[in-house]
Protein backbone atom coordinates (compact mmCIF):
# COMPACT_ATOMS: atom_id res chain seq x y z
CA UNK A 1 0.00 0.00 0.00
CA UNK A 2 1.55 3.10 -0.71
CA UNK A 3 1.87 5.21 2.43
CA UNK A 4 -1.32 3.62 3.31
CA UNK A 5 -4.99 5.62 3.36
CA UNK A 6 -6.78 8.77 3.13
CA UNK A 7 -5.78 11.91 3.54
CA UNK A 8 -8.34 13.53 5.87
CA UNK A 9 -7.86 14.53 9.98
CA UNK A 10 -10.20 11.80 10.92
CA UNK A 11 -7.93 9.27 9.67
CA UNK A 12 -5.14 10.84 11.11
CA UNK A 13 -3.72 12.75 8.48
CA UNK A 14 -2.89 9.03 6.56
CA UNK A 15 -2.06 10.55 3.30
CA UNK A 16 -1.30 14.14 4.03
CA UNK A 17 1.60 12.90 5.62
CA UNK A 18 3.17 11.44 2.99
CA UNK A 19 6.02 12.99 1.40
CA UNK A 20 5.91 11.47 -1.33
CA UNK A 21 2.78 13.11 -2.98
CA UNK A 22 3.36 15.83 -5.69
CA UNK A 23 1.90 19.01 -3.57
CA UNK A 24 -0.06 21.59 -6.24
CA UNK A 25 3.33 24.20 -6.64
CA UNK A 26 6.01 21.84 -6.29
CA UNK A 27 8.89 22.38 -8.63
CA UNK A 28 10.59 19.13 -10.09
CA UNK A 29 14.72 19.19 -9.82
CA UNK A 30 17.42 17.74 -11.73
CA UNK A 31 17.65 14.89 -8.89
CA UNK A 32 13.86 14.12 -9.69
CA UNK A 33 14.46 13.43 -13.48
CA UNK A 34 17.30 11.44 -12.75
CA UNK A 35 15.31 9.11 -9.94
CA UNK A 36 12.06 9.28 -12.42
CA UNK A 37 13.13 9.81 -16.07
CA UNK A 38 14.01 6.05 -17.85
CA UNK A 39 16.62 7.34 -19.84
CA UNK A 40 19.25 5.50 -22.22
CA UNK A 41 21.73 4.93 -19.57
CA UNK A 42 18.70 2.57 -17.66
CA UNK A 43 16.82 1.35 -20.30
CA UNK A 44 19.97 0.07 -22.09
CA UNK A 45 19.92 -2.66 -19.61
CA UNK A 46 16.98 -5.01 -18.87
CA UNK A 47 17.45 -6.48 -15.01
CA UNK A 48 17.41 -10.43 -14.76
CA UNK A 49 18.78 -11.18 -11.35
CA UNK A 50 20.42 -9.16 -8.07
CA UNK A 51 21.78 -11.01 -5.55
CA UNK A 52 21.87 -8.41 -2.68
CA UNK A 53 24.27 -9.36 0.58
CA UNK A 54 23.61 -6.92 3.52
CA UNK A 55 25.26 -7.31 6.82
CA UNK A 56 22.62 -4.82 9.34
CA UNK A 57 24.62 -3.60 12.35
CA UNK A 58 21.46 -2.61 14.73
CA UNK A 59 23.42 -0.86 17.07
CA UNK A 60 25.28 1.11 14.81
CA UNK A 61 22.43 1.80 12.31
CA UNK A 62 25.11 0.49 9.91
CA UNK A 63 24.63 -1.38 7.12
CA UNK A 64 27.44 -2.62 4.86
CA UNK A 65 27.53 -5.47 1.13
CA UNK A 66 26.97 -5.52 -2.12
CA UNK A 67 24.28 -6.24 -4.68
CA UNK A 68 25.25 -8.17 -8.08
CA UNK A 69 23.17 -6.61 -11.16
CA UNK A 70 22.50 -9.24 -13.73
CA UNK A 71 21.16 -7.81 -17.16
CA UNK A 72 20.39 -8.04 -20.89
CA UNK A 73 22.08 -5.23 -23.15
CA UNK A 74 19.22 -3.79 -24.93
CA UNK A 75 21.43 -2.06 -27.01
CA UNK A 76 24.87 -1.02 -27.28
CA UNK A 77 26.58 0.92 -24.52
CA UNK A 78 29.51 1.68 -22.49
CA UNK A 79 28.04 3.58 -19.77
CA UNK A 80 24.52 2.96 -17.49
CA UNK A 81 23.10 4.40 -14.50
CA UNK A 82 22.57 2.95 -11.29
CA UNK A 83 21.08 4.39 -8.15
CA UNK A 84 21.99 4.53 -4.19
CA UNK A 85 21.44 7.44 -1.92
CA UNK A 86 24.54 10.02 -1.43
CA UNK A 87 24.42 9.31 2.33
CA UNK A 88 25.69 5.64 1.41
CA UNK A 89 29.15 5.36 -0.16
CA UNK A 90 29.90 3.21 -2.79
CA UNK A 91 33.16 1.61 -2.44
CA UNK A 92 33.84 -0.21 -5.36
CA UNK A 93 32.04 -1.48 -8.47
CA UNK A 94 33.45 -4.91 -9.88
CA UNK A 95 33.02 -6.17 -13.62
CA UNK A 96 34.87 -9.01 -14.63
CA UNK A 97 36.98 -9.33 -11.36
CA UNK A 98 38.33 -5.58 -11.78
CA UNK A 99 37.27 -1.94 -10.32
CA UNK A 100 35.90 0.04 -12.88
CA UNK A 101 35.17 4.09 -12.97
CA UNK A 102 32.33 5.05 -11.79
CA UNK A 103 30.79 8.85 -10.69
CA UNK A 104 27.70 10.19 -8.48
CA UNK A 105 25.43 12.95 -9.16
CA UNK A 106 22.62 13.65 -6.62
CA UNK A 107 21.24 9.80 -6.10
CA UNK A 108 22.50 8.41 -9.04
CA UNK A 109 25.56 6.50 -9.69
CA UNK A 110 26.70 6.00 -13.56
CA UNK A 111 29.44 3.52 -14.28
CA UNK A 112 31.61 3.32 -17.47
CA UNK A 113 32.56 -0.17 -18.54
CA UNK A 114 35.80 -0.74 -20.33
CA UNK A 115 34.65 -1.83 -23.56
CA UNK A 116 31.44 -1.67 -25.36
CA UNK A 117 28.04 -4.05 -24.09
CA UNK A 118 26.48 -5.55 -27.25
CA UNK A 119 22.75 -5.52 -27.81
CA UNK A 120 21.58 -9.20 -26.53
CA UNK A 121 24.66 -9.94 -24.33
CA UNK A 122 24.06 -11.35 -21.09
CA UNK A 123 26.72 -9.94 -18.10
CA UNK A 124 27.25 -8.95 -14.54
CA UNK A 125 28.88 -6.49 -12.32
CA UNK A 126 28.81 -6.24 -8.70
CA UNK A 127 28.52 -2.73 -6.54
CA UNK A 128 29.73 -2.59 -2.88
CA UNK A 129 28.78 -0.12 -0.58
CA UNK A 130 28.10 0.84 3.00
CA UNK A 131 26.54 3.77 5.57
CA UNK A 132 24.12 4.68 7.83
CA UNK A 133 20.78 4.52 5.94
CA UNK A 134 17.85 7.31 6.22
CA UNK A 135 16.00 6.78 9.24
CA UNK A 136 12.41 6.93 9.06
CA UNK A 137 10.89 9.40 10.74
CA UNK A 138 7.36 8.57 10.30
CA UNK A 139 7.12 5.21 8.67
CA UNK A 140 5.94 3.84 6.52
CA UNK A 141 4.60 7.39 5.52
CA UNK A 142 8.08 8.35 5.40
CA UNK A 143 10.23 6.20 4.10
CA UNK A 144 13.36 4.73 5.47
CA UNK A 145 14.96 2.09 8.01
CA UNK A 146 12.77 1.68 11.33
CA UNK A 147 14.89 0.40 14.63
CA UNK A 148 12.44 0.32 17.21
CA UNK A 149 12.26 -2.50 20.10
CA UNK A 150 9.52 -4.79 20.92
CA UNK A 151 7.55 -4.80 24.67
CA UNK A 152 10.49 -7.43 25.89
CA UNK A 153 12.97 -5.12 24.64
CA UNK A 154 14.50 -7.10 22.13
CA UNK A 155 15.43 -5.22 18.52
CA UNK A 156 12.35 -4.68 16.06
CA UNK A 157 13.76 -3.49 12.55
CA UNK A 158 12.30 -3.39 9.51
CA UNK A 159 12.54 -1.14 6.35
CA UNK A 160 9.71 1.19 3.94
CA UNK A 161 10.55 2.54 0.91
CA UNK A 162 7.95 2.93 -1.89
CA UNK A 163 7.75 6.09 -3.42
CA UNK A 164 10.85 7.50 -1.12
CA UNK A 165 12.93 4.52 -3.30
CA UNK A 166 14.79 1.28 -2.65
CA UNK A 167 17.88 3.02 -3.32
CA UNK A 168 17.36 4.65 0.02
CA UNK A 169 18.91 1.41 1.72
CA UNK A 170 20.54 -0.81 -1.72
CA UNK A 171 21.80 -0.49 -4.88
CA UNK A 172 19.57 -0.94 -8.02
CA UNK A 173 17.52 0.66 -10.88
CA UNK A 174 15.50 2.35 -8.79
CA UNK A 175 12.48 2.77 -11.48
CA UNK A 176 9.06 0.60 -11.01
CA UNK A 177 9.57 -0.13 -15.09
CA UNK A 178 12.47 -3.08 -14.94
CA UNK A 179 11.68 -5.85 -12.67
CA UNK A 180 14.03 -8.37 -11.84
CA UNK A 181 13.10 -12.25 -13.22
CA UNK A 182 14.59 -13.56 -9.54
CA UNK A 183 16.12 -12.15 -6.80
CA UNK A 184 18.56 -13.42 -4.02
CA UNK A 185 18.28 -11.98 -0.26
CA UNK A 186 21.43 -12.59 1.87
CA UNK A 187 20.68 -10.73 4.82
CA UNK A 188 22.84 -10.89 7.76
CA UNK A 189 21.57 -10.41 11.16
CA UNK A 190 22.45 -11.19 15.02
CA UNK A 191 21.81 -14.52 15.25
CA UNK A 192 20.09 -14.19 18.49
CA UNK A 193 17.25 -13.01 16.32
CA UNK A 194 14.89 -14.14 13.50
CA UNK A 195 15.32 -12.43 9.89
CA UNK A 196 12.30 -12.65 7.30
CA UNK A 197 12.43 -11.86 3.68
CA UNK A 198 10.50 -12.00 0.44
CA UNK A 199 10.76 -15.26 -0.85
CA UNK A 200 11.65 -18.89 0.59
CA UNK A 201 14.64 -19.63 2.75
CA UNK A 202 17.22 -21.81 1.32
CA UNK A 203 19.58 -21.80 4.25
CA UNK A 204 20.64 -20.14 7.04
CA UNK A 205 24.67 -19.90 7.67
CA UNK A 206 26.50 -18.50 10.52
CA UNK A 207 29.10 -15.97 10.38
CA UNK A 208 32.10 -15.92 12.81
CA UNK A 209 31.05 -12.34 14.42
CA UNK A 210 27.98 -13.84 15.86
CA UNK A 211 25.70 -12.67 13.33
CA UNK A 212 23.66 -15.22 11.12
CA UNK A 213 23.16 -15.00 7.09
CA UNK A 214 19.79 -15.67 6.19
CA UNK A 215 19.20 -16.76 2.47
CA UNK A 216 16.06 -15.97 0.71
CA UNK A 217 15.00 -16.62 -2.59
CA UNK A 218 12.38 -14.92 -4.41
CA UNK A 219 11.54 -17.07 -7.79
CA UNK A 220 9.01 -14.63 -9.20
CA UNK A 221 9.69 -11.28 -10.77
CA UNK A 222 10.02 -8.58 -7.80
CA UNK A 223 9.75 -4.68 -8.12
CA UNK A 224 12.83 -2.92 -6.29
CA UNK A 225 9.95 -1.59 -3.06
CA UNK A 226 8.66 -4.83 -2.53
CA UNK A 227 12.13 -6.03 -1.16
CA UNK A 228 12.37 -5.83 2.15
CA UNK A 229 13.39 -7.44 5.65
CA UNK A 230 12.23 -7.93 8.97
CA UNK A 231 14.52 -8.83 12.36
CA UNK A 232 13.20 -9.62 15.57
CA UNK A 233 11.95 -12.22 18.49
CA UNK A 234 9.47 -14.35 15.80
CA UNK A 235 7.14 -16.95 16.30
CA UNK A 236 6.27 -18.66 13.56
CA UNK A 237 4.04 -21.28 12.21
CA UNK A 238 2.43 -22.63 8.69
CA UNK A 239 -0.60 -23.35 7.31
CA UNK A 240 -1.88 -23.98 4.15
CA UNK A 241 -4.60 -23.29 1.44
CA UNK A 242 -6.29 -24.68 -1.12
CA UNK A 243 -6.33 -22.74 -4.19
CA UNK A 244 -7.22 -22.58 -7.51
CA UNK A 245 -3.55 -23.13 -8.38
CA UNK A 246 -3.09 -25.83 -6.06
CA UNK A 247 -1.78 -25.67 -2.30
CA UNK A 248 -0.36 -22.41 -1.52
CA UNK A 249 1.73 -22.38 1.62
CA UNK A 250 0.76 -20.05 4.52
CA UNK A 251 3.42 -18.68 7.02
CA UNK A 252 2.39 -16.52 9.79
CA UNK A 253 5.79 -14.59 11.16
CA UNK A 254 4.90 -12.29 15.03
CA UNK A 255 6.82 -10.73 17.58
CA UNK A 256 6.79 -13.57 20.28
CA UNK A 257 5.37 -11.34 23.08
CA UNK A 258 2.27 -10.92 20.27
CA UNK A 259 1.76 -14.37 19.23
CA UNK A 260 -1.14 -15.38 21.24
CA UNK A 261 -3.31 -12.80 20.16
CA UNK A 262 -1.96 -12.87 16.52
CA UNK A 263 -3.01 -16.60 16.15
CA UNK A 264 -6.84 -16.20 16.23
CA UNK A 265 -6.63 -12.50 14.84
CA UNK A 266 -4.78 -13.43 11.63
CA UNK A 267 -6.80 -16.75 11.31
CA UNK A 268 -10.06 -14.83 11.36
CA UNK A 269 -9.48 -12.80 8.17
CA UNK A 270 -6.84 -14.94 5.94
CA UNK A 271 -8.09 -17.92 4.32
CA UNK A 272 -11.35 -16.10 4.29
CA UNK A 273 -9.13 -13.27 1.68
CA UNK A 274 -7.45 -15.58 -0.15
CA UNK A 275 -10.90 -17.48 -0.72
CA UNK A 276 -12.84 -14.10 -2.01
CA UNK A 277 -9.41 -12.43 -3.99
CA UNK A 278 -9.05 -15.80 -6.07
CA UNK A 279 -12.78 -15.28 -7.14
CA UNK A 280 -12.43 -12.15 -7.97
CA UNK A 281 -9.14 -11.34 -9.04
CA UNK A 282 -7.67 -14.59 -10.44
CA UNK A 283 -5.10 -17.28 -8.74
CA UNK A 284 -2.59 -15.59 -6.13
CA UNK A 285 0.11 -14.76 -8.40
CA UNK A 286 3.12 -16.15 -5.88
CA UNK A 287 2.36 -19.80 -5.76
CA UNK A 288 6.27 -20.70 -6.15
CA UNK A 289 7.21 -18.11 -3.42
CA UNK A 290 4.09 -18.64 -0.81
CA UNK A 291 2.03 -16.19 1.11
CA UNK A 292 3.57 -14.68 4.40
CA UNK A 293 2.46 -12.47 6.66
CA UNK A 294 5.09 -10.65 9.38
CA UNK A 295 4.51 -8.34 12.14
CA UNK A 296 6.40 -5.22 11.78
CA UNK A 297 7.49 -2.09 13.50
CA UNK A 298 5.27 0.14 10.76
CA UNK A 299 1.33 0.07 10.24
CA UNK A 300 1.75 -2.18 7.03
CA UNK A 301 3.18 -2.60 3.55
CA UNK A 302 2.71 -4.48 1.06
CA UNK A 303 5.70 -6.08 0.56
CA UNK A 304 5.38 -9.38 -1.71
CA UNK A 305 5.15 -12.30 -0.72
CA UNK A 306 6.37 -11.12 3.10
CA UNK A 307 3.34 -8.54 3.46
CA UNK A 308 4.14 -5.98 6.48
CA UNK A 309 1.22 -6.24 9.15
CA UNK A 310 1.01 -3.64 11.87
CA UNK A 311 -2.43 -2.96 12.81
CA UNK A 312 -1.97 -3.85 16.63
CA UNK A 313 -4.34 -6.82 15.86
CA UNK A 314 -7.24 -4.57 15.67
CA UNK A 315 -10.65 -4.41 13.48
CA UNK A 316 -10.32 -1.70 11.20
CA UNK A 317 -7.96 0.81 10.75
CA UNK A 318 -6.31 0.76 14.09
CA UNK A 319 -9.90 0.82 15.53
CA UNK A 320 -11.23 2.68 12.98
CA UNK A 321 -13.63 2.45 10.13
CA UNK A 322 -12.04 4.45 7.46
CA UNK A 323 -15.68 4.08 5.44
CA UNK A 324 -17.85 5.22 8.10
CA UNK A 325 -20.20 2.70 7.27
CA UNK A 326 -19.60 0.16 10.34
CA UNK A 327 -18.68 -2.39 7.84
CA UNK A 328 -14.99 -1.38 7.89
CA UNK A 329 -14.63 -2.55 11.69
CA UNK A 330 -15.71 -6.55 10.72
CA UNK A 331 -12.26 -7.32 9.65
CA UNK A 332 -8.82 -6.04 9.72
CA UNK A 333 -7.72 -3.12 7.39
CA UNK A 334 -4.10 -4.11 7.29
CA UNK A 335 -4.43 -7.81 6.37
CA UNK A 336 -6.91 -7.10 3.71
CA UNK A 337 -5.43 -4.04 2.29
CA UNK A 338 -1.59 -5.16 1.86
CA UNK A 339 -3.22 -8.73 0.52
CA UNK A 340 -4.88 -6.99 -2.25
CA UNK A 341 -2.08 -5.83 -3.29
CA UNK A 342 -0.11 -8.78 -3.91
CA UNK A 343 -2.72 -8.52 -7.48
CA UNK A 344 -2.64 -4.59 -7.94
CA UNK A 345 0.73 -3.22 -7.13
CA UNK A 346 2.73 -6.63 -7.08
CA UNK A 347 1.30 -8.82 -9.94
CA UNK A 348 -0.05 -5.75 -11.76
CA UNK A 349 2.43 -2.97 -11.33
CA UNK A 350 2.45 0.41 -12.65
CA UNK A 351 6.15 1.51 -14.50
CA UNK A 352 6.06 5.10 -13.46
CA UNK A 353 4.40 5.79 -9.66
CA UNK A 354 2.58 8.75 -11.35
CA UNK A 355 0.17 6.29 -12.53
CA UNK A 356 -0.47 4.33 -8.84
CA UNK A 357 -4.02 4.53 -8.68
CA UNK A 358 -3.41 1.15 -10.51
CA UNK A 359 -1.90 -0.48 -7.18
CA UNK A 360 -4.27 1.74 -4.89
CA UNK A 361 -7.60 2.60 -7.02
CA UNK A 362 -8.33 -1.37 -7.42
CA UNK A 363 -6.53 -2.10 -4.09
CA UNK A 364 -8.81 -0.04 -1.93
CA UNK A 365 -11.87 -1.82 -4.13
CA UNK A 366 -10.67 -4.74 -2.72
CA UNK A 367 -11.87 -3.82 0.52
CA UNK A 368 -15.01 -3.29 -1.17
CA UNK A 369 -15.00 -6.72 -2.86
CA UNK A 370 -14.25 -8.39 0.68
CA UNK A 371 -17.11 -6.81 2.65
CA UNK A 372 -19.25 -8.15 -0.46
CA UNK A 373 -18.08 -11.65 0.24
CA UNK A 374 -17.83 -11.64 4.00
CA UNK A 375 -21.43 -9.46 4.25
CA UNK A 376 -22.81 -9.42 1.32
CA UNK A 377 -23.82 -7.23 -1.60
CA UNK A 378 -25.68 -4.50 -0.15
CA UNK A 379 -23.19 -4.13 2.71
CA UNK A 380 -19.98 -3.81 0.02
CA UNK A 381 -22.42 -1.31 -2.11
CA UNK A 382 -22.60 0.65 1.37
CA UNK A 383 -18.92 0.06 2.31
CA UNK A 384 -18.17 1.80 -1.20
CA UNK A 385 -19.99 5.14 -0.68
CA UNK A 386 -18.59 5.30 2.42
CA UNK A 387 -15.83 5.76 0.39
CA UNK A 388 -17.16 9.23 -1.39
CA UNK A 389 -17.04 11.21 1.88
CA UNK A 390 -13.45 11.20 2.37
CA UNK A 391 -12.00 12.02 -1.25
CA UNK A 392 -10.42 15.64 -0.95
CA UNK A 393 -10.70 15.69 -4.86
CA UNK A 394 -7.57 18.24 -4.26
CA UNK A 395 -5.11 17.68 -7.15
CA UNK A 396 -5.96 14.90 -10.34
CA UNK A 397 -5.47 11.25 -9.23
CA UNK A 398 -2.64 10.37 -11.86
CA UNK A 399 1.12 12.68 -11.47
CA UNK A 400 3.71 14.05 -13.61
CA UNK A 401 5.56 11.46 -15.28
CA UNK A 402 8.99 11.09 -15.28
CA UNK A 403 10.26 12.65 -12.12
CA UNK A 404 8.87 9.78 -9.20
CA UNK A 405 6.25 11.94 -8.59
CA UNK A 406 2.39 10.52 -7.43
CA UNK A 407 -0.54 12.05 -7.91
CA UNK A 408 -3.42 13.00 -4.96
CA UNK A 409 -3.97 10.41 -2.01
CA UNK A 410 -7.46 10.29 -3.62
CA UNK A 411 -6.03 7.60 -5.97
CA UNK A 412 -7.13 5.39 -3.02
CA UNK A 413 -10.78 6.23 -2.72
CA UNK A 414 -11.25 7.92 -5.77
CA UNK A 415 -9.85 5.53 -7.65
CA UNK A 416 -11.93 3.01 -5.80
CA UNK A 417 -14.82 5.05 -6.59
CA UNK A 418 -14.18 4.60 -10.40
CA UNK A 419 -13.88 1.47 -10.22
CA UNK A 420 -17.21 0.83 -8.76
CA UNK A 421 -18.77 3.37 -11.08
CA UNK A 422 -17.35 1.56 -13.92
CA UNK A 423 -18.98 -1.63 -12.44
CA UNK A 424 -22.05 -0.10 -12.70
CA UNK A 425 -21.73 1.05 -16.16
CA UNK A 426 -20.68 -3.14 -16.94
CA UNK A 427 -24.20 -3.60 -15.11
CA UNK A 428 -22.57 -7.48 -14.97
CA UNK A 429 -21.21 -8.39 -12.21
CA UNK A 430 -20.01 -11.66 -13.64
CA UNK A 431 -18.50 -9.83 -16.95
CA UNK A 432 -17.28 -7.24 -14.36
CA UNK A 433 -15.15 -10.42 -12.57
CA UNK A 434 -13.76 -11.45 -15.58
CA UNK A 435 -12.36 -7.95 -16.21
CA UNK A 436 -10.34 -7.89 -13.02
CA UNK A 437 -9.26 -11.81 -13.45
CA UNK A 438 -8.63 -10.51 -16.83
CA UNK A 439 -6.20 -7.68 -16.21
CA UNK A 440 -4.46 -9.84 -13.76
CA UNK A 441 -4.15 -12.92 -16.03
CA UNK A 442 -3.23 -10.47 -19.53
CA UNK A 443 -0.56 -8.91 -17.20
CA UNK A 444 0.51 -11.21 -15.02
CA UNK A 445 3.84 -10.47 -13.46
CA UNK A 446 4.07 -7.32 -15.71
CA UNK A 447 4.54 -3.78 -15.38
CA UNK A 448 1.79 -1.31 -17.27
CA UNK A 449 0.84 2.50 -18.03
CA UNK A 450 -2.66 3.82 -17.14
CA UNK A 451 -3.51 3.45 -21.12
CA UNK A 452 -3.01 0.05 -20.77
CA UNK A 453 -5.58 -0.82 -18.04
CA UNK A 454 -7.91 1.61 -19.58
CA UNK A 455 -7.57 0.24 -23.18
CA UNK A 456 -8.20 -3.72 -21.37
CA UNK A 457 -11.39 -2.31 -20.05
CA UNK A 458 -12.94 -0.35 -22.30
CA UNK A 459 -12.46 -3.48 -24.81
CA UNK A 460 -13.54 -6.32 -22.32
CA UNK A 461 -16.49 -4.03 -21.33
CA UNK A 462 -17.35 -2.90 -24.76
CA UNK A 463 -18.08 0.45 -23.09
CA UNK A 464 -16.81 3.95 -24.29
CA UNK A 465 -15.05 4.88 -21.36
CA UNK A 466 -11.98 7.09 -22.67
CA UNK A 467 -13.79 10.00 -21.52
CA UNK A 468 -14.52 8.43 -18.25
CA UNK A 469 -10.85 7.63 -17.75
CA UNK A 470 -9.71 11.40 -18.48
CA UNK A 471 -12.14 13.25 -16.05
CA UNK A 472 -11.71 11.04 -13.15
CA UNK A 473 -7.73 10.31 -13.63
CA UNK A 474 -6.89 13.72 -15.34
CA UNK A 475 -8.49 16.31 -13.60
CA UNK A 476 -9.45 17.48 -10.33
CA UNK A 477 -13.42 17.76 -10.24
CA UNK A 478 -15.92 14.96 -10.78
CA UNK A 479 -18.49 14.82 -13.24
CA UNK A 480 -21.25 17.40 -12.26
CA UNK A 481 -24.61 16.55 -13.82
CA UNK A 482 -26.34 19.40 -13.61
CA UNK A 483 -30.45 19.66 -14.22
CA UNK A 484 -34.21 21.41 -13.46
CA UNK A 485 -37.49 19.93 -13.73
CA UNK A 486 -40.44 21.79 -15.45
CA UNK A 487 -43.70 20.86 -16.00
CA UNK A 488 -43.07 16.74 -15.69
CA UNK A 489 -39.97 17.28 -18.07
CA UNK A 490 -36.53 16.75 -17.00
CA UNK A 491 -33.81 18.05 -18.55
CA UNK A 492 -30.16 17.40 -17.58
CA UNK A 493 -27.00 17.53 -18.81
CA UNK A 494 -22.60 17.26 -18.01
CA UNK A 495 -20.43 20.00 -16.76
CA UNK A 496 -17.29 18.31 -17.09
CA UNK A 497 -13.65 19.39 -17.95
CA UNK A 498 -13.55 16.89 -20.62
CA UNK A 499 -15.48 17.95 -23.86
CA UNK A 500 -17.83 15.70 -25.24
CA UNK A 501 -18.36 13.93 -21.82
CA UNK A 502 -21.32 11.03 -22.13
CA UNK A 503 -21.31 8.96 -19.40
CA UNK A 504 -24.63 7.55 -18.82
CA UNK A 505 -26.28 7.68 -15.35
CA UNK A 506 -28.78 5.98 -13.50
CA UNK A 507 -31.46 8.42 -12.02
CA UNK A 508 -35.12 8.37 -10.52
CA UNK A 509 -37.43 8.79 -13.36
CA UNK A 510 -40.21 7.10 -10.98
CA UNK A 511 -40.57 7.58 -7.43
CA UNK A 512 -39.17 3.74 -6.79
CA UNK A 513 -36.37 3.15 -9.41
CA UNK A 514 -33.29 4.24 -11.16
CA UNK A 515 -33.63 4.57 -15.26
CA UNK A 516 -30.37 4.76 -17.23
CA UNK A 517 -29.90 8.09 -19.44
CA UNK A 518 -27.37 9.10 -21.91
CA UNK A 519 -26.23 12.52 -20.99
CA UNK A 520 -23.90 15.19 -22.86
CA UNK A 521 -22.66 18.18 -22.77
CA UNK A 522 -25.68 19.60 -24.05
CA UNK A 523 -28.91 20.09 -22.39
CA UNK A 524 -31.40 16.61 -23.16
CA UNK A 525 -35.14 16.61 -21.76
CA UNK A 526 -37.06 13.88 -20.91
CA UNK A 527 -40.09 13.11 -19.32
CA UNK A 528 -40.53 11.86 -15.59
CA UNK A 529 -43.04 11.08 -13.47
CA UNK A 530 -45.57 13.81 -11.93
CA UNK A 531 -44.46 13.43 -8.21
CA UNK A 532 -41.13 13.50 -9.36
CA UNK A 533 -39.59 16.93 -8.65
CA UNK A 534 -36.60 19.38 -8.31
CA UNK A 535 -36.34 18.49 -4.46
CA UNK A 536 -36.66 14.40 -5.27
CA UNK A 537 -35.15 13.65 -7.81
CA UNK A 538 -32.04 11.62 -7.38
CA UNK A 539 -28.88 9.92 -8.72
CA UNK A 540 -28.40 6.36 -8.14
CA UNK A 541 -25.79 6.73 -5.42
CA UNK A 542 -23.19 3.82 -6.42
CA UNK A 543 -22.31 5.92 -9.51
CA UNK A 544 -19.43 8.62 -7.83
CA UNK A 545 -20.57 12.50 -9.60
CA UNK A 546 -21.86 15.28 -8.04
CA UNK A 547 -25.20 16.86 -9.19
CA UNK A 548 -26.64 20.72 -9.26
CA UNK A 549 -30.38 21.95 -9.36
CA UNK A 550 -29.87 24.16 -12.27
CA UNK A 551 -31.45 27.99 -11.36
Amino acid sequence: MKKILLSLALTLGILSANAQILGKNQVNSRADSLRGTLTALRSCYDLNYYHLDVKIDIDQKYISGSNEFAFTATQDFTKLQFDLFANLKVEKVVYKGANIPFTRAYNAVFVTFPQAIKKGTKDKFTVFYAGNPVVARNPPWDGGFIFKKDSAGNPFVSVACQGFGASCWWPNKDHQSDEVDSMLISISAPKALQEISNGRLRNTVDQPDGYQQHNWFVSNPINNYDVTFYIGKYAHWTDSYEGENGKLSIDYWALQTDSAKARPHWDADVKPMLKCFEYWFGPYPWYKDGYKLVQAPHLGMEHQSAVAYGNQFKPGYLGKDLSGTGHGLKWDFITIHESGHEWFGNNITSKDIADMWIHEGFTNYSEVLYTECTAGKKAGNEYAMGLHKIINNDIPVIGPYGVNKEGSGDMYPKGASLVHTIRQLVNNDEKFRQILRGLNKTFYHQTVTTAQIENYISKESGLKLNKVFDQYLRYTKIPLLEYKIVNGSLSYRWVTDVKGFDMPIRVSLNPDSYTLIYPTNAWKTIKVAASINGDNFKTDPQFYIDTKKAG
